[in-house]
């Protein structure tokens, strides 16, 4: 069978970008079972409702929705099982101190397969308050606004031209 290669998205947690500030993002393995990866591979799971605690020196993925997989038996996993998070000891340790500080967290953005092995990037957030969200969707919209009105202009340029 040939090696996989690229980035396969299976889950984006869109939700998190929209109410916390994303200060620093970190790529991590997992420690799955056959069955979630076998599910997995078809595309199914949900970071919804994820985050992540430091527990003895060991980072765990928590309230990961992977349902079971539908031609699973007995072997078949619990569908929002903790999961550990495969990550360099410095880098658990730099997420631990600034983990702890007043209004930060840890929270899933994406799984996705690399190179065949299953990967998930978390983000080291801190929470939005509402008018920070609502300022965050005006200057979106003003973006927006902003690049219809100039790609307006030159398509009334070239039609001149």
């Amino acid at each position: 069978m040939a090696k996989e290669k690229g980035r396969k998205l299976i889950a984006q947690n869109k939700k998190a970008r929209h109410d916390y500030t994303i200060l620093d993002t970190y790529e991590c393995g997992l420690v799955l079972t056959g069955t979630e990866v076998k599910s997995m591979r078809q595309g199914r799971a949900s970071l919804a409702d994820g985050f992540v605690t430091m527990e003895s020196n060991e980072a765990w993925l928590y309230n990961v929705h992977v349902p079971e997989y539908s031609q699973g038996t007995w072997t078949n996993h619990s569908a929002r099982r903790k999961r550990k998070l495969l990550m360099h000891r410095e880098e658990i340790d730099k997420l631990e101190r600034k983990a702890q500080e007043s209004g930060h967290t840890i929270v899933p953005l994406a799984l996705y397969f690399k190179d065949g092995r299953a990967k998930i990037e978390i983000a080291l957030a801190k929470g939005k308050k509402e008018y920070d969200k609502r300022q965050t969707l005006r200057e979106k919209q003003d973006t927006r606004e902003t690049n219809r009105a100039v790609s307006a202009v030159r398509r009334k340029q070239r039609g001149t031209v």
